[in-house]
C-alpha cells in the first residue's frame, strides 16, 4: 500500500499546535455628535442572539434579526440544532460607530465550548452586518471572516462515542464508524503517552474536500489529498484539550480500514502530546512519534511502512540529514519520504533505547527553551536522554535507512 496513495495522505502533523496571536482590543470610534453611542446596543443585541442560539429559541433569535435575514438565520439555528454547546458568546474585536449610517459592519469572535470536550472556549472570527430599523439595530448578516464553522456548511449530525464526539455533515451511520475508530485510538495512544491528557477526541467531518479547506481557512489546493489535520482551537491556552481533528472525507474514504486506524491514532497522538509540543519541537520528531504510535502493534514491516523511501534507497537516492520542518509542508516534494524518515527515526529510538526513552526525549524537548540554538539544545537533550549526541544518532539512523531494501 503506497504511503503517498494511502496512509501518508494523513499529513496530520501539518497541525496548528497553538492558536493565533490574541487580537488587540476592539477600538471604538467616537459616536456621532448629538447621538448616544451604538456599541452598547449592539453588544446587548449580540448577547440576546447568543442566548437564543444556545437555548435553541427560534422566537428569541428572530427578534434580533432584520426581516430580510430571518429565513437564513432560522436555517442557521436548524443546522446547529444538535451541536452540544455548553457556552456560546460574541465578543466584538473591531467596531466603529456608524456615524449616522443605517447599515454598517463589525468584526467579532464567536466563542463556544462543547459539552464534555472543551475546557476553554474556541474562538472563530465573524463579520457581522447590522441594519437600523424603526425599533433599533438588528443583525442582517453573520459570516465567517476566516475559517468556517462546521454549521456554516450544512446541518450537523452528532455521534457520541465512549471516548469521542463526532460532528459531521455525513450520514449518522458513517459518523458512527468514525467514532468507533476514535474510541480505539484513544486507549492506544494512552498506552504510549499515559493518561495525563483529556483522553477524549473531537472529530469534525465535512462532506467534501472544498469544505475541509473552508474549515481550515485555506484554499482547497493547499491540503488536497490530506486525510486529516489536527487543529488547536483559537482561544484555548497552550496545552489544553481544546483540539479538533478535521477529516477530509474524500481522502479519508480512500484509505483502507488499517489506514483509517493509523491516521486516527496519528491525529490522536497530536492531541495527547499538545502540552509537550512547542514551536521549537522539530517536525521530524512530532510527526515521527505520531506515526510511531499510529503504526505501533499493527504488524507492519519497515518496508511496508516506508514504501516511497524504500524505493528511493533502492535507486540510490539517500538522505544526508534528518528532515527539515519545510519538508512536511503540504504540497512539498518528497513529503511522503519525510514522514517515513521521521517514523524510522522514532522507531529506531524506541527499539534501541526503549519506548519510555522516546516519550521522555519528546517531553524533554518540549520542556526546553533553546532560543535560537535549537540544534545545539537538541544535541544536549539527546546526550542526556539517550547517551549519544545528535550527530551520532543521525549516523545510526542513516545506517537504518541504507538497510531498508534488504529488510523483509
Amino acid at each position: 500500500m503506497s504511503r503517498r496513495g494511502a496512509l501518508l495522505l494523513a499529513a496530520g502533523g501539518l497541525a496548528l499546535l497553538s492558536g493565533p496571536a490574541a487580537r488587540p482590543a476592539a477600538q471604538a470610534a467616537p459616536p456621532a455628535l448629538g447621538g448616544p453611542p451604538v456599541r452598547p446596543e449592539i453588544e446587548a443585541l449580540l448577547a440576546r442572539r447568543a442566548e437564543a442560539l444556545l437555548g435553541l429559541d427560534v422566537a428569541g433569535l428572530l427578534a434580533t434579526v432584520a426581516p430580510e435575514a430571518r429565513p437564513a438565520q432560522q436555517a442557521v439555528l436548524a443546522r446547529q440544532y444538535q451541536v452540544p454547546f455548553a457556552e456560546l458568546f460574541y465578543r466584538l474585536t473591531a467596531f466603529e460607530e456608524p456615524d449616522g449610517a443605517d447599515r454598517f459592519t463589525a468584526s467579532a469572535d464567536l466563542g463556544h465550548r462543547l459539552h464534555g470536550i472543551d475546557d476553554h472556549p474556541a474562538l472563530m472570527g465573524r463579520t457581522l452586518e447590522f441594519v437600523r430599523t424603526g425599533g433599533g439595530w438588528l443583525l442582517a448578516g453573520d459570516e465567517p471572516s476566516g475559517a468556517a464553522a462546521l454549521w456554516d456548511l450544512g446541518t450537523v449530525q452528532v455521534v457520541r462515542g465512549r471516548r469521542s464526539l463526532v460532528l459531521g455533515l455525513a450520514e449518522v451511520a458513517e459518523l458512527a464508524k468514525t467514532a468507533a475508530i476514535a474510541d480505539l485510538a484513544v486507549p492506544a495512544v494512552e498506552e504510549v503517552w499515559g493518561d495525563g491528557w483529556a483522553g477524549r477526541l473531537l472529530i469534525e467531518t465535512p462532506q467534501s474536500e472544498q469544505q475541509f479547506a473552508r474549515l481550515l481557512g485555506v484554499s482547497a489546493g493547499d491540503y488536497q489529498g490530506i486525510a486529516a489535520v489536527t487543529t488547536a482551537a483559537a482561544g484555548a491556552p497552550h496545552g489544553t484539550a481544546a483540539d479538533r481533528v478535521l477529516l477530509n472525507p474524500e481522502a479519508y474514504a480512500g484509505l483502507s480500514d488499517l489506514g483509517r486506524r493509523v491516521v486516527t491514532t496519528h491525529e490522536t497522538t497530536h492531541v495527547a502530546t499538545r502540552a509537550d509540543t512547542r514551536p521549537w519541537t522539530p517536525l521530524w520528531l512530532s510527526e515521527g512519534v505520531a506515526d510511531y504510535t499510529g503504526y505501533r502493534g499493527r504488524g507492519r514491516t519497515a518496508r511496508q511502512i516506508t514504501p516511497e523511501l524504500t524505493s528511493d534507497v533502492a535507486a540510490g537516492r539517500l538522505p544526508s540529514a534528518l528532515p527539515l520542518d519545510a519538508d512536511f509542508a503540504a504540497g512539498s516534494a518528497g513529503i511522503a519520504q519525510a514522514y517515513e524518515l521521521a517514523w524510522l527515526a522514532c522507531d529506531l529510538i524506541a527499539r534501541q533505547w526503549g519506548e519510555p526513552h522516546l516519550v521522555a526525549l519528546y517531553r524533554a524537548v518540549g520542556a526546553s527553551d533553546p532560543g535560537s540554538g535549537r540544534a545545539q539544545a537538541l544535541d544536549g537533550l539527546f546526550r542526556s536522554q539517550l547517551g549519544i549526541g545528535l550527530d551520532e544518532f543521525t549516523s545510526r539512523w542513516l545506517s537504518e535507512v541504507r538497510r531498508l531494501p534488504v529488510h523483509p
